[in-house]
């Protein structure tokens, strides 16, 4: 038996999150709904307009990748991080948040100077979350991160598309990518954003190199990588990278493709009031589902439940009580 259930492989980010207005974006001239990359600068300027206007609703340790990690760990899996923080106050606070939550880590306190990379995450009254990210000495993960021991005993490498706008992080991904497939570890990706599919297809077509086991990837995205109008049509296109595919639908459930089988995932209805993080949490309840044995459609439970909780509150994590909930609602 593995000794992780999931190693993941990710940037660490402190998120900032507020609920704004539309016209706030407007007047700052925000493409609304993606991640924008942004400098040092740029984001303290930003940080400092939202501070005069609107209140900040949660600060937490982030980073898609993470959230699927720390969702494994909530509903009583293993988990391991691969991830890099500076040695600042930011970077402090990533790593206490990791070892609360029993992840491991590849972070000690040897770490580099520098700045620990910062997400704002911005909530307009329609439940989008646009996030502005200044990826700081994230931007320099790479493969000395990885710690083959721990991947070679995990059952599945989680990997984070939004590494691919790092020449270091991307590397990293597909040297990870690469130890898992020679040690018969399942590999799964996240396309993450449909700007990432938009503006670095290329790149990352090599970190998927011959085909990840599980692809997880939103409507928008799939229909981005495919160029089709819709998520069926797009099916295709995508089965040429994955043997598996978990397609969310946002207030449609979701679709998990299998070959030619099929499990359409009822949705969990709820009030939406912040989809941040609603994607990384479905992955990481599927993850630890599969994990753990159970088939597709019961995973596809847990996570879309787990995934509907996330969209309705502030904040793209759940406490670890309310992870339990799930769980009994939906094992029993």
């Amino acid at each position: 038996m593995a000794r992780y259930d999931v190693y993941g492989l990710g940037n660490a980010l402190v998120d900032t999150e507020f609920a704004i207005t539309d016209d706030f974006l407007e007047q700052e001239k925000i493409q609304k709904g993606i991640m924008t990359l942004v400098d040092e600068e740029a984001q303290r300027v930003l940080l400092s307009r939202l501070k005069e206007r609107f209140e900040i609703r949660k600060r937490a340790g982030g980073g898609s990748a993470a959230n699927t990690i720390y969702a494994v760990t909530q509903f009583g899996g293993s988990a391991y991080y691969s991830c890099k923080v500076a040695d600042d106050e930011s970077g402090e606070f990533y790593l206490k948040e990791l070892g609360s939550n029993n992840i491991h880590t590849n972070l000690g306190s040897g770490r580099d100077h520098g700045v620990t990379g910062e997400c704002i995450v911005m909530v307009t009254p329609d439940t989008q979350r646009t996030m502005l990210t200044f990826l700081g000495i994230s931007e320099k993960l790479d493969s000395s991160a990885i710690d083959a021991d721990a991947l070679r005993d995990s059952s599945f490498l989680y990997m984070e598309g939004y590494l691919v706008t790092s020449p270091t992080g991307r590397q990293a991904v597909i040297d990870g990518r690469k130890i898992a497939e020679a040690n018969g570890v399942k590999t799964a990706l996240t396309l993450s954003d449909p700007a990432m599919v938009q503006f670095f297809r290329g790149c990352l077509e090599e970190m998927i190199g011959d085909g990840v086991d599980i692809l997880f990837a939103n409507e928008t995205e799939a229909m981005t990588w495919a160029g089709t109008q819709s998520v069926e049509e797009a099916i295709p296109a995508l089965q040429k990278v994955a043997k598996l595919l978990v397609l969310t639908l946002g207030p449609d459930g979701a679709l998990i493709v299998d070959g030619n089988e099929r499990v359409r995932i009822e949705p969990f209805k709820v009030k939406a009031v912040d989809t941040n993080g609603a994607g990384d949490m479905f992955a990481g309840a599927f993850l630890y589902a599969i994990a753990k044995g159970h088939d597709y459609a019961t995973a596809g439970k847990l996570a879309a439940r787990a995934a509907a909780t996330t969209v309705s509150h502030f904040g793209p994590r759940l406490s670890s009580a309310e992870h339990q909930d799930i769980l009994k609602a939906v094992l029993g």
